[in-house]
């Protein structure tokens, strides 16, 4: 990557009058502030539906859009929808997403634009993408007539085990509701490729994020149990998680069902290819999650009450990212890689040539990380304040200790004439790093109360931005820091 830098903010965080952010006119206004910051890219968290705890890491499908980005306004232009049926309650915090709004109303009226839409137009598209948009619309079909029941604990055997027989009673007595379905994955991907396409003609280029598990209720596991340590009754026998570390004592007990590594490779990692190849036809740029679990992961016995009784197994390691490599030879790739970083995990990342990532926010807190302070940063890596998973910055600086913030004053040249978030953003920018993403809270200057979300713990992914934040003199002076650390476009090209 050339040197430049961008910001992580999710579309569920954009301003709107529909509760939650999404691919409607604030997400074009957003790429119109990223261009007059200077910035080139925007990195979000999964687009995917949200799943347990309102979590975008917890999706039905790794391959579907969130029906709650789908932007209503652009339904009612098509006549689709009418502004009344639009007018309903959808929370009272403009800064706060309210999923339970959200889960009460957001198909209700997607479901009345549903009823006025000429299905024959969507059948490019389903027939393009029958191979995984089949699979998930009857799932989602078959989900919703049983009450949301997991497919695990359907009362019908036969489709939880997709015989063909019960597949096809399925998919006749469901037209209805799979037609649905389909129809919102049509309008979620019109919606999405214009946005991308504008945001590709401004110059900001899309970093996604693909989380290395899949949940146990999604359509992915239902489809290929065999690809998933799962018994007889299909549930798990050992699930993911991370142990005991900086964000929790008891570890991160994720839930998700551990891949079956060795029917994996028996197939050339097929069902991964598909995987990275899906999301790099989304976006410009992948990071995907958890990549030292690549090389080896947390493992624990289902049913544990943490993830303390976990251990340590042997994965994929390079045979995995080659294959990749070789579905998606020009795909540029980011590499989570924080965490507990074994000799083996350093040499895996070494040889797979892809760049990791670096958090400034850990070099302070604890005391002296010193491989998160801009000093150590190789020059190809990604260089962060802080993650989605951290507190925004002035809310690090309310909360870490007082000596860490001392350290941190001392470091970066801290000054009341900057002020803290700039001042931050200064230590970042002018890393050697080829990349410097800051979460658009730093930007703003918010506290903790504005974080997306606190790992291991349960109700986040709400914060929203009001559309005043977005003011010319904020893109003015982000430019200026982009242009003094020779990351805006026009100072790259000077280089």
């Amino acid at each position: 990557m050339k040197r430049a830098c961008g910001i992580l903010m999710h579309i569920t965080s954009l301003p709107s009058r529909y509760g939650v952010g999404t691919l409607g006119k604030e997400a074009y206004d957003f790429v119109d502030f990223l261009s007059a910051s200077g910035q080139t890219y925007w990195q979000m968290l999964p687009v995917t539906p949200t799943g347990y705890a309102d979590s975008p890491y917890q999706s039905s499908s790794t391959y579907a859009g969130n029906p709650y980005l789908i932007d209503l306004d652009r339904l009612i232009a098509r006549g689709l929808l009418t502004e009344a049926e639009c007018d309903v309650d959808w929370g009272d915090d403009p800064t706060r997403v309210d999923y339970g709004k959200l889960w009460e109303h957001r198909y209700e009226v997607l479901r009345k634009a549903f009823s006025r839409f000429d299905r024959s137009e969507m059948q490019t598209f389903a027939a393009q993408n029958a191979w995984w948009l089949d699979t998930y619309a009857l799932f989602s079909a078959v989900k919703t007539h049983f009450q949301g029941a997991p497919w695990y604990e359907w009362p019908d055997a036969d489709i939880q085990n997709r015989t063909p027989e019960a597949i096809a009673s399925y998919t006749a007595l469901l037209r209805d509701e799979i037609d649905f379905q389909k129809f919102m994955q049509y309008a979620f991907d019109t919606q999405w490729n214009a946005l991308r396409g504008y945001a590709n003609k401004s110059g900001i280029l899309l970093i996604g994020d693909l989380p290395i598990y899949v949940p146990h209720d999604s359509a992915d596991v239902w489809a290929d149990p065999q690809l998933f340590h799962l018994d007889e009754n299909h549930m798990p026998t050992l699930v993911a998680g991370v142990p005991p570390d900086y964000f929790s004592e008891l570890g991160q007990l994720w839930g998700n069902p551990i891949y079956r590594w060795d029917v994996h490779e028996a197939d050339g990692f097929a069902w991964w290819k598909r995987r990275v190849q899906a999301a790099g036809a989304r976006f410009d740029v992948l990071r995907i999650d958890h990549f030292r679990g690549i090389e080896s992961y947390w493992g624990v016995p289902y049913g544990a009450a943490d993830a303390r009784p976990g251990a340590w197994y042997k994965g994929p390691d390079m045979k995995l990212i080659r294959a990749i490599k070789e579905a998606c030879p020009k795909l540029h790739i980011i590499a989570e890689d924080l965490g507990y970083l074994t000799p083996e995990v350093k040499r895996m990342l070494s040889e797979s040539g892809l760049p990791g990532m670096r958090v400034m926010q850990f070099g302070f807190d604890p005391c002296g990380n010193s491989r998160e302070l801009p000093h150590n940063y190789p020059v190809h890596s990604i260089a962060y304040t802080g993650t989605h998973d951290n507190t925004p910055i002035m809310g690090w600086v309310e909360t870490a200790p007082k000596e860490c913030v001392a350290f941190a004053v001392d470091y970066l040249g801290l000054n009341e004439r900057e002020g803290m978030p700039f001042g931050f953003a200064r230590g970042v920018l002018n890393s050697v790093s080829e990349l410097a993403i800051l979460q658009m809270q730093d930007y703003l200057g918010l506290g903790d109360d504005c974080r997306m979300n606190n790992p291991s713990t349960t109700g986040w992914w709400r914060w929203r931005a009001e559309k005043k934040d977005f003011t010319p003199e904020l893109a003015a002076r982000i430019r200026y820091y982009a242009r003094m650390s020779a990351r805006a476009p026009e100072s790259v090209k000077s280089l």
